[in-house]
């Protein structure tokens, strides 16, 4: 039998103890700390036992129990139960689990600084155990001599212990494999290639700043990036807005700061029913409704620090324009068809109504408030003709069933096509699993034809003679939005949009959107056949729920945009923890106890912590500026373990792995706290000449380690990361040179740098503010009004009565804003389920202030009255 032990391990005392005590035969020999004994294992492990059969023991424990066994001493009750502290008298002899607990506790209990207080016998018991000569001789063999001095090397290593309040807290949005995760070993020549590529200092040449308009550049990486158009009509929530504009923020500042040449669209989707229904409701026109609410969107992308190159919307000449282009096109290469639809038509308003405009009791649980596409109770998809009794939601009449010609894109005809498309873009770009996976299940399913025109009047008209009187179905038009958002931002559109040679295009947004990315809209502009940009990264989150249930405006559940910023949490905090529990793999959720403990815990006494703490020694110690550092062995080590962790970074970055890699930029922080801890500056910089030195090599290095932080966290937050370069006085070409390559390292403050004022980065989230913030958000509070929080420098979009004869304009604009706001309270009180009473009187006061308003109008209040309960 051979073991291998390696200096300063806590971990060998035992098995060289036990190894002793038994007199069992075994060559010991000793090896480096990073050394793969055991070859299977994708890490290092020792102390490792070789067995006469080639067999391999790796763990310290059961080293210890098998040389008990074999040398004849079997184990008896008390050795196989977890240790029983509470044993008053000991064993005569020394069994295993005395053994095996005296040498875990051996850094702690030898130390004579450190006492047991209330557990003397504890105590007594290690003195014991250590005065055994057997336990003597493993101690001098694996400390040689130098106490516990000797085990810094190995400790060091060593990754913090994984949170254990995770464990009761629900949800859990740890990182995946976040506890599992040993520390990377390094060797000693990853540790001197780390000290050269540190000593190599900072490119001299940072690209220029971004000139616009942007265009794709030979022989440069072209990158663009679309997240997905938010809807107009409502204010984006929490899970909206990390599922599609922050994350694709995160991944273009990273791009930019990687020299990729990157474009970044965005815009409001404004066309389609939804927004006819707000309008109607609000009493604006659907483009007075558009323009009110993208001044809302961009205000609130702008409090988050939303970075786009352009942020359009979809109601514009240039949407018309090429929309009915790609249809065209699609026309004359026979990929469209023509078909009959049943729909619903209200013979009052003269209309055929679409699913939205139709309200009536679900066929399948009998909700009598069933919308016309699906059932708000029972989930259920519903076509609109389903519905029992239904109504128009304008009049209250009851509909009709008629006939309607539409034109549909002919999916099976195409099918073909896109699936050598797809074979080509899923395997060679970073499509996300779950997109992956709804792609091939429609693909599995067949296609089928699929409508693209509506009876509507708010939409891209469709140009055929003869459906003059249709729109365009927002999911066909709505796509077609990225190109006519990029053909705004420049007339040179089309070197982003039908360059597929020079051009890589990612797609971000949530797992819904995914069959109108990776199927309908491709196919769409492949019939067109004209040379168009198809998506070849398609990255889908899942979905990000509030505590334990959904965000819900009308029910006040949830965190909404506009609400954020009221918190008095910085938009910085708000875009850490929604990337840090960013639902790459699986459904995430929000949780005001999780957002606490992560500001607390990993922004104020990990990064914060260290940050602060790198910077306020040399102020404080080396009069503001970066002392001499002479790397010792220690030093290189942390040098080479913080050069890998900025490359896993980096490869988990270009994979859009946003999450994990957030992960490693904390784990640096913790390196940097536990090399200062152990080093402790604050001390040596009182000693002689030797310790002052070491002082400033462990300052120098930490404040260098503290502007790398700076660069990494540049994507995520972009305000703490320029305040921390702020206070270091950091070069700007720092930005550029550490992300390089595969990730470099470099001393970016060198010795004699003058570093600026210090001063802690986050503040801590107390258990009162986090308490009372989540009974606010938590449904208790009055439905949000967006209009009354609105930004003084957003447009206010105020809403406009006309004056008709013999009323009152002023007075029927303040009614027409009490009524919009009643109403909101009506439908929130019946999503509440609230008492029958209490809706009924807060109707009857919604009906008084139409009454009201009818008058300040000029009109009869009579038909007012009649129209009966409205949603």
């Amino acid at each position: 039998m051979k073991l291998f032990v390696s200096e300063g391990n806590p971990h060998c005392l035992k098995v060289l103890a036990a190894l002793e005590l038994t007199a069992v035969k075994c060559d010991v020999q000793y090896v480096n700390h990073e050394d793969k004994v055991v070859q299977f294992l994708s890490h290092p492990a020792l102390p490792a036992l070789l067995l006469p059969s080639g067999q391999q023991l790796f763990s310290a424990n059961a080293i210890c129990r098998y040389l008990f066994e074999v040398s004849g001493q079997n184990c008896n009750d008390h050795c196989n139960q977890w240790l029983e502290w509470e044993v008053t008298v000991l064993q005569e002899a020394i069994s295993v689990a005395d053994v095996v607990l005296w040498a875990a506790l051996h850094p702690i209990l030898s130390d004579s600084s450190f006492t047991l207080g209330e557990h003397p016998s504890v105590k007594t018991w290690f003195d014991q155990v250590a005065a055994v000569h057997s336990c003597q001789s493993a101690v001098q063999k694996v400390l040689q001599g130098k106490g516990l001095q000797a085990m810094k090397s190995y400790m060091q290593r060593q990754p913090a212990p994984p949170n254990s309040q995770c464990r009761d807290a629900q949800p859990c949005n740890n990182n995946p494999a976040e506890s599992e995760e040993r520390q990377h070993s390094v060797s000693e020549e990853e540790c001197e290639a780390a000290a050269l590529t540190w000593s190599k200092g900072l490119s001299s040449c940072p690209p220029t700043d971004k000139q616009h308009p942007i265009l794709p550049q030979e022989g440069k990486r072209n990158v663009l990036v679309t997240s997905a158009l938010p809807y107009v009509n409502n204010v984006p929530h929490l899970g909206n807005i990390i599922g599609c504009v922050l994350s694709a923020d995160v991944f273009s500042r990273y791009g930019r700061l990687r020299g990729w040449n990157m474009l970044f669209v965005c815009g409001t989707d404004e066309y389609g029913t939804a927004t006819e229904n707000k309008a109607r409701e609000e009493g604006l026109t659907p483009q007075q409704i558009c323009d009110k609410y993208h001044a809302v969107h961009s205000s609130i992308y702008s409090w988050f620090q939303i970075d786009f190159d352009f942020f359009g919307r979809t109601t514009t000449e240039k949407q018309t324009e090429i929309a009915q282009n790609i249809f065209w096109r699609l026309h004359e290469h026979g990929y469209l068809v023509e078909d009959t639809v049943e729909q619903l038509r209200c013979e009052k308003c003269q209309r055929f109504l679409a699913d939205r405009f139709v309200e009536g009791t679900c066929p399948h649980c009998s909700y009598p408030e069933a919308r016309g596409d699906q059932c708000d109770k029972c989930g259920r998809l519903i076509n609109a003709v389903e519905l029992r009794d239904p109504q128009c939601k304008v009049c209250r009449q009851t509909p009709v069933i008629r006939s309607s010609k539409h034109l549909f894109l002919d999916l099976p005809k195409l099918e073909s096509q896109l699936e050598q498309w797809l074979e080509k873009s899923t395997s060679t770009g970073d499509w996300t699993t779950n997109a992956k996976q709804i792609t091939h299940s429609w693909i599995r399913d067949g296609l089928k034809p699929r409508c693209i025109t509506r009876d509507l009047h708010w939409g891209t008209p469709v140009p055929h003679p003869d459906f003059k009187e249709k729109v365009f179905y927002v999911w066909f038009d709505a796509p077609i939005g990225y190109l006519s958002i990029t053909a705004n931002y420049t007339n040179e559109w089309e070197k982003w949009w039908k360059n597929p040679q020079q051009v890589e295009l990612y797609n971000f947004m949530a797992k819904d959107n995914v069959p109108f990315h990776s199927v309908v809209f491709p196919c769409s502009l492949l019939g067109a056949q004209d040379n168009y940009t198809l998506v070849n990264h398609l990255v889908a989150t899942e979905y990000l729920n509030y505590e334990d249930t959904k965000f819900s405006k009308s029910r006040g559940v949830g965190v909404f945009g506009d609400m954020a910023k009221d918190t008095g949490i910085p938009s910085d905090v708000w875009r850490f923890y929604l990337l840090y529990v960013r639902p790459e793999g699986q459904d995430s959720a929000f949780s005001w106890a999780d957002m606490a403990m992560k500001n607390n815990s990993e922004l104020l006494n990990n990064l914060g912590n260290f940050i602060n703490r790198a910077g306020m020694f040399v102020t404080k110690f080396f009069e503001g500026c970066v002392p001499v550092m002479e790397l010792q062995r220690e030093d290189k080590e942390l040098l080479a373990v913080v050069g890998w962790e900025l490359q896993q970074y980096i490869q988990l970055m270009d994979k859009v792995k946003i999450r994990d890699a957030l992960k490693h930029i904390l784990n640096i922080s913790r390196h940097g706290n536990q090399y200062i801890q152990v080093n402790q500056p604050w001390k040596k910089i009182k000693g002689d000449e030797s310790e002052r030195q070491r002082a400033g090599t462990v300052t120098g290095v930490a404040v260098n380690i503290a502007c790398l932080l700076s660069v990494m966290l540049s994507p995520y937050m972009p305000l703490v990361s320029q305040t921390i370069r702020d206070q270091l006085n950091a070069p700007q070409s720092c930005v550029y040179t550490m992300l390089q390559g595969g990730g470099t390292f470099v001393c970016s403050l060198s010795a004699g740098h003058r570093i600026g004022t210090v001063s802690p980065l986050f503040q801590k989230l107390e258990a009162e503010q986090i308490e009372a913030l989540k009974k606010r958000f938590g449904g208790q509070q009055a439905p949000f009004q967006s209009t009354s929080s609105t930004p003084a420098a957003a447009p206010a979009a105020a809403i406009k009565v006309a004056a008709v004869e013999g009323g009152d304009s002023e007075k029927a604009e303040q009614l027409a804003k009490a009524v919009a706001e009643q109403g909101d309270k009506v439908r929130a009180l019946k999503a509440q389920k609230a008492e029958k009473d209490v809706i009924t009187a807060e109707v009857s006061k919604l009906l008084e202030l139409k009454t009201q308003l009818a008058v300040a109008e000029g009109k009869n209040p009579e038909p007012t009255s009649k129209k009966g309960k409205k949603k």
